[in-house]
């Protein structure tokens, strides 16, 4: 699929883990694939991933004229503070969904996967956390891969060697992404569960809240 080819599966990704802070020490993007992420301006770490989703750190307020410009229609921010404040002028959706790489499963994954895809249909989408590399990171592979079919490695070399800066939760994301059934994530998106188990915590919601309802029709 790509030029780009290094060591496969988890050596390859760890690797890739080294071969990030090299590269930024020497200032190289030989490596650097025209598939991934192209930057768009110089400011918070903006990215174009399709014509219909970018990646980003944090904007503020003067970020809007940008975004604008772009006809974002969709923020999607995975952080624990709103983005009311710097979006409070604006017409733009938010969504908020908070997760951490140290503590993410596939419900946070096909959340985020399914809120994208929502949003695309009304139009450009931005996905941000605080840097744009760690929790954006991850989900920009997860789409890759769940969505656009890259492969795990390709996705990882994107998350790791892209640019996007360094970041300590890159080795959770690389342990989460090497363990994650993407045939169950793509099922549990395309039948609209929120998880791949039925016992996980937002599946046993979801069948109480079901339970419940039908109890009621009785």
């Amino acid at each position: 699929m790509f030029e780009i080819r290094l060591l496969p599966a988890l050596g390859m990704a760890f690797l890739a883990l080294f071969a990030t802070a090299q590269a930024q020490a020497d200032g190289t993007s030989s490596l650097r694939s025209a598939e991934w992420a192209q930057p768009v301006g110089d400011k918070f770490n903006l990215h174009q991933m399709t014509p219909t989703l970018y990646r980003s750190a944090l904007p503020t307020s003067d970020a809007l004229p940008a975004l604008q410009n772009l006809k974002i229609g969709t923020v999607i921010n995975f952080l624990p503070e709103s983005d009311a404040s710097w979006l409070k002028t604006s017409d733009i959706k938010q969504v908020q969904l908070t997760y951490r790489t140290n503590h993410v499963d596939d419900s946070d994954v096909i959340a985020a996967l399914r809120a994208i895809k929502d949003a695309e249909t009304k139009g450009p989408v931005l996905m941000h956390c605080k840097h744009g590399s760690d929790r954006t990171g991850l989900m920009a592979a997860m789409y890759r891969v769940v969505i656009q079919g890259w492969s795990k490695e390709d996705a990882l070399n994107e998350m790791t060697l892209g640019g996007f800066g360094s970041s300590s939760g890159f080795k959770d994301s690389v342990r989460y992404m090497m363990k994650a059934d993407v045939d169950k994530l793509r099922t549990a998106l395309a039948n609209g569960d929120c998880s791949t188990s039925a016992f996980a915590l937002c599946s046993m919601e979801d069948w109480i809240t079901t339970t419940g309802k039908d109890e009621k029709k009785l």
